[in-house]
């Protein structure tokens, strides 16, 4: 669940610079140069992350063509649980793997799910730990500013 704390919205740092193995290769940082990015950390033992699959999918149906990206996290050691997962929840967006949580510990992730968006400079807009439907807006509001012209 987005955590019932507030959508933290810091003095806009750069987002970490990461290299993560996908089921079609490699993805890194540099790939959303430019872009509008939602980052959201997951596992597959995590309840809230099976809550937030669905709004995730939803929101980059919703805003993919207006520039936003989506990049699902998992943090599984196991690539077997992370497969089943996927299997029950949609992931119309990219999903990579950091297994040892290198790149979530530099994005200091301190909740499940943890969502960070990170604006076309490269910089972190907003996060939130956990999920929670009736919080999504907040998200999505920050969002539409993001992809403004």
């Amino acid at each position: 669940m987005f955590s019932d704390t507030a959508l933290a919205s810091p003095a806009p740092v750069a987002a970490p610079a990461f290299r993560l193995p996908t089921d079609h290769g490699t993805i890194s940082s540099e790939s959303f140069r430019g872009k509008v990015v939602l980052v959201d950390f997951w596992a597959s033992w995590c309840g809230p992350c099976q809550q937030s699959f669905p709004w995730l999918a939803a929101t980059y149906q919703r805003y993919r063509d207006k520039g936003l990206e989506v990049l699902a996290i998992n943090l599984d050691k196991k690539p077997e649980s992370a497969d089943e997962f996927l299997e029950k929840h949609s992931a119309p967006f990219k999903v990579a793997y950091d297994p040892d949580g290198d790149v979530a510990r530099l994005f200091k992730v301190h909740g499940m799910p943890m969502s960070f968006l990170i604006g076309k400079d490269g910089k972190v807009i907003a996060s939130r730990a956990g999920f929670d439907a009736k919080h999504t807006g907040e998200m999505e509001a920050k969002i539409e500013e993001a992809l403004k012209p």
